[in-house]
């Protein structure tokens, strides 16, 4: 062992560790310096490895009291193996995958690594609250958006209660069985409420469409004809939809005889405007077509041709209609086509995908 090795070693703070450090040197932080320790003059090793101090310096070490060196130093060693590089360090130790999830710092060696790791784990934990909190956001953002109409829609279906007399066909109107229900029975009064497939690609600016559109030949081949032979069809109509929807009656036999407008009102009665790509609507129109002779007890000169009434649910009609036509043909037959179950009504057929 060489000189300096000696001297390092035979240090008399070293007595203060519980084992001898493997170490070329010694660093000492005293009062803000960091130095490196002279080492004392000592005598040379024998046999047993350690040397022989000499009496007067082994009482000194002896009666200093070890409590006074832990305050008045903080001792800071670095060891190194001569024979290894100096930038080898104890990561080599530490695992290099460490799951996160079940990361125990006891597992690491590396007290850099240790907070770093520690750093990450708390970053990926605000991470995941502001992710958190961003969702709940957009949530509270959406039901913001919501409008009455789609509130109203997802209301628990288990509190929805049919009316006791009606007559709802859960069906779907492309490939319903028409035939069979002409031969049971026709009807009075027909109430249609198409799909009607929109003229843009985005006329809803934002506003969700919670049905299936239709094209218009689909809707051209329910056949109306068989299902009436004297009586009145109401057609629900979009504004790009009216030379369609009239075509269409005449298609089927019918003619044009008057027109009713809904204006939407909001729960405080004032006019509910909604989305549309040049002006605002707050309206929608019902065209009213007749064909062959009046049907049973019809009667004349009722109701009005305006009606003001609350906007509810999506695609959710006023009740002013259903009760001004049971007073134009009172005790009729009444068929709805692409009803909902929010239009259900005593007496009524109602037939859609949608109940």
């Amino acid at each position: 062992m060489d000189q300096k090795l000696r001297r390092s070693y035979e240090h008399p703070y070293l007595s203060l560790l519980p084992h001898p450090p493997k170490c070329a040197r010694v660093l000492f932080f005293f009062g803000g310096s960091l130095f490196l320790s002279p080492p004392p003059q000592t005598p040379e090793l024998g046999a047993g490895g350690r040397g022989e101090r000499g009496a007067g310096e082994g009482e000194q070490l002896a009666s200093r009291p070890k409590t006074q060196d832990k305050t008045r130093f903080r001792l800071f060693f670095f060891f190194f193996n001569p024979t290894d590089s100096m930038t080898a360090s104890s990561r080599e130790n530490t695992p290099s995958n460490i799951d996160l999830d079940n990361f125990d710092e006891n597992d690491v060696t590396d007290l850099t690594l240790k907070s770093l790791l520690k750093r990450e784990i708390e970053l990926q934990l605000q991470i995941d609250a502001l992710q958190t909190e961003i969702s709940q956001l957009e949530e509270t953002v959406r039901g913001k958006d919501k409008g009455p109409e789609e509130e109203l829609q997802e209301q628990d279906l288990e509190e929805f209660e049919a009316p006791e007399w009606c007559v709802p066909i859960k069906a779907n109107v492309m490939n319903f069985d028409w035939d069979s229900l002409a031969a049971e029975v026709q009807f009075d009064v027909i109430v249609a409420d198409p799909p009607w497939q929109l003229a843009t690609h985005a006329p809803t600016r934002g506003v969700a469409i919670a049905y299936q559109q239709l094209p218009d030949i689909c809707i051209e081949e329910i056949p109306i004809p068989k299902l009436q032979k004297n009586g009145f069809i109401f057609i629900w109509v979009i504004n790009n939809k009216y030379a369609k929807a009239f075509e269409l009656m005449e298609r089927w036999g019918y003619t044009y005889v008057d027109d009713i407008t809904w204006v939407k009102q909001t729960v405080n009665r004032r006019m509910a405007k909604g989305h549309g790509y040049y002006l605002q609507h707050a309206k929608e129109t019902c065209l009213v077509g007749k064909k062959g002779e009046d049907p049973p007890n019809c009667r004349h000169s009722v109701g009005s041709d305006v009606i003001f009434s609350e906007r509810r649910g999506q695609s959710q009609k006023p009740e002013e209609l259903y009760e001004l036509i049971e007073e134009l043909v009172p005790d009729g037959k009444y068929l709805e086509i692409f009803g909902r179950k929010n239009n259900l009504r005593d007496y009524w057929v109602t037939i859609g995908n949608e109940l």
